[in-house]
């Protein structure tokens, strides 16, 4: 997998070619942005949030550590809505 994003990269930004449209366009690119953030966040998320409700479950003063590092990856996908309205 990691092989191939050489290739990957190169298909989309069409390297070797001068004056021509991109590959994507730039929505569909924010949109890939937004997308891939979420995919991200969520995999983050699924430990992050087992473990905090453990926590949570032997000490109930770990609730607000639990909650601010289960809001945390959010963040990726609130700056990657930001890509969105920029572009």
């Amino acid at each position: 997998m990691i092989e191939s994003i050489p290739l990957v990269v190169n298909a989309v930004l069409q390297e070797g070619t001068t004056g021509a449209a991109p590959a994507i366009p730039a929505s569909a690119a924010a949109a890939l942005a937004v997308g891939l953030a979420a995919l991200g966040s969520g995999y983050a998320e699924r430990g992050i949030g087992a473990a905090a409700v453990g926590a949570i479950a032997e000490d109930d003063g770990m609730f607000g550590r639990g909650l601010i590092l289960t809001v945390l990856p959010e963040t990726l996908v609130i700056l990657a809505l930001v890509v969105v309205f920029v572009v």
